[in-house]
């Protein structure tokens, strides 16, 4: 869920900027922000691949801003991102080698980037129901090759399988996402946070601190360089923007409900990735997600990474995804 672009921009980025530029930010009380700057270079690695975005009205409640071809040749492929940024900053390293064997459909999902609605309803199924809308909405003929999500995502991408079936969908990925998760592993997320009170004090940062809390729970190896006043302004520039409107999502999560949702396999085949040392969801939820999923569930462990493999390693992702995807055994 979270807070993911090419390890995160912190580490990359601001390294390379002098340090008369970084004085001049903090001597300007934050008037001056990098996130758009981070943004634009985000997008761009969309637009090289052929990428436009477009905002497609999929009820009369429901708007969702989305990424696309401008027509259709190569099979389908839906990605989802996590929770924090939008997903121009979460799949930045797989939109370029992906593009070159699938159309590629990658909304920002409701309350993140310019996705929004009027409707009350808050669950990760509604999230899903509204991509399963938008894939109606471009009259796609031909079956979506695959659904990808990474944590939150992963929630979502689950209930759009279920919704469309193995006739509409081929295959799923479920990347650093704890189908599975209970009252108690929010409890042990908590914990491992330094003991907050809630799963929203960690996904939703509010303070450079916190923020940088999040990070090293993310990432296996985090940022170096991380100034507070750089975190401050991605606080203010990305996770305070429609932050109750988040909040309520975190909180209307039906996973670890009983009443509201069973974990039950699904019919296409599925594969889950997973960071070796990922800490948001410990390693051992992967594999009794793939017990639960059944016979058609395989995993890969990455090694060296944590919640964000895809960024920290994004070669190793990459090759993994696509060796799935389009049906290598090596």
């Amino acid at each position: 869920m979270l807070l993911q672009s090419s390890h995160l921009f912190f580490a990359t980025n601001t390294q390379q900027i002098p340090e008369q530029i970084l004085q001049s930010h903090r001597n300007m009380g934050l008037k001056f922000s990098f996130v758009p700057i981070v943004d634009a270079i985000n997008r761009r690695s969309f637009t090289a691949a052929g990428l436009r975005r477009y905002s497609v009205s999929v009820d009369p409640d429901t708007t969702i801003q989305c990424w696309l071809p401008p027509s259709f040749s190569k099979p389908p492929l839906l990605l989802l991102h996590g929770f924090g940024t939008p997903a121009t900053w979460q799949w930045r390293s797989q939109i370029r080698p992906l593009s070159r064997h699938f159309d590629l459909i990658v909304p920002d999902l409701i309350f993140f980037g310019g996705s929004t609605t009027l409707s009350p309803e808050r669950s990760e199924k509604f999230q899903a129901a509204a991509m399963v809308a938008l894939l109606a909405k471009l009259e796609i003929s031909s079956k979506v090759a695959g659904v990808v999500g990474t944590s939150y995502g992963g929630f979502v991408a689950y209930h759009v399988a279920k919704m469309m079936g193995q006739a509409w969908v081929g295959k799923v990925v479920i990347a650093s996402s704890d189908l599975g998760k209970t009252e108690e592993d929010d409890r042990a997320m908590r914990e491992r946070a330094g003991g907050v009170h809630s799963v929203e004090e960690i996904m939703l940062p509010t303070t450079a601190a916190s923020l940088r809390r999040l990070l090293q729970l993310v990432f296996h190896r985090p940022p170096l360089f991380m100034p507070d006043f750089v975190l401050r302004d991605f606080v203010r520039n990305i996770f305070k923007e429609k932050l109750e409107e988040k909040k309520e999502l975190l909180k209307a999560i039906t996973l670890g409900n009983k009443d509201l949702f069973q974990l039950t396999a699904l019919p296409q085949d599925v594969l889950i990735i997973w960071g070796e040392h990922e800490r948001l969801f410990p390693l051992n939820k992967a594999y009794e997600l793939k017990k639960k999923l059944g016979e058609n569930a395989k995993l890969e462990v990455l090694k060296n990474t944590g919640h964000v493999p895809q960024l920290e390693d994004p070669k190793q992702f990459n090759k993994v995804l696509l060796s799935f995807l389009l049906g290598n055994t090596e």
